[in-house]
């Protein structure tokens, strides 16, 4: 590592995470660069979700160590770690009837104090997000009545309200059509872009993930099969080791941008 990098903000060793008997993760070793937006890529199974998940510490590992900023996950309380990170599960769900501002203020929770009530501040933070993500005109609206790009940009306010460095993202463009995929992914790195969070989301979308990430994680069968730039990481034998798929990868408009065709 060279002087001018910093330190990575988490860094993963010998990670083994699993379901009962099922092991999902095996002695896994990484670092998510600090400030990067990273996309963990894969095939179905292979343990992106359960990575991001064990980030978070949604779920405990049996082997090995999460660090955030040099210090092992398992070692904050609660609090403190909502403090740090955010996690936007896949499976989020919340009552229909609240707004789109009930559901962001539930993101400042862990900035509240015994009675849970909220300061004036945790209401500026609230407007902070939802203004990020264009929904101020829609603050009153309840969830119910929202299109499914704008329940998404209501639930990535909510984590963005609870104002952390760190942002982890699980499939954010689930159930979105390609004009809304485009826009959240925009959004997403454009957070780490101009304000610097390290942002690490799980996308299926190969195309998307070069296009958007500064960096990529590639697993396969709970293992990681490379990391690093787009560009260096997403190659016809990556591809066809990882999705048993023949493909070209070239370079295409103005911005020279990764382009993945089949074969």
């Amino acid at each position: 590592m060279s002087s001018t990098t910093p330190p990575p903000a988490i860094t993963v060793q010998e990670t083994t995470v699993g379901y009962g008997d099922f092991t999902a993760v095996r002695g896994l070793s990484v670092e998510f660069p600090r400030g990067q937006f990273t996309c963990i890529i894969g095939p179905n199974g292979c343990g992106k979700s359960t990575l991001l998940r064990a980030l978070a510490r949604v779920l405990t590992t049996t082997a090995g160590t999460i660090c955030l900023d040099g210090k092992e996950i398992g070692s904050f309380d609660r609090k403190e770690l909502s403090r740090c990170i955010a996690l936007m599960a896949q499976d989020a769900s919340a009552p229909e009837h609240l707004t789109v501002t009930e559901l962001v203020a539930r993101g400042r929770f862990a900035h509240q104090g015994l009675l849970g009530q909220r300061s004036s501040q945790d209401w500026d933070k609230v407007s902070q997000a939802l203004s990020t993500v264009e929904l101020g005109k829609l603050a009153d609206r309840r969830l119910s009545e929202l299109s499914g790009g704008q329940r998404q940009r209501a639930w990535l306010a909510m984590a963005l309200a609870q104002d952390t460095p760190v942002l982890l993202l699980d499939e954010p463009t689930t159930f979105l059509d390609l004009g809304y995929q485009h826009e959240l992914l925009t959004l997403i790195a454009s957070l780490s872009a101009n304000e610097h969070k390290t942002v690490i989301a799980v996308v299926h979308d190969l195309q998307q993930a070069v296009r958007f990430a500064d960096h990529l994680v590639a697993l396969k069968d709970g293992q990681l099969v490379a990391h690093g730039k787009p560009t260096d990481v997403v190659t016809a034998k990556l591809i066809k080791s990882l999705y048993g798929l023949s493909a070209e990868v070239t370079r295409a408009g103005a911005r020279r941008h990764t382009v993945i065709v089949p074969n």
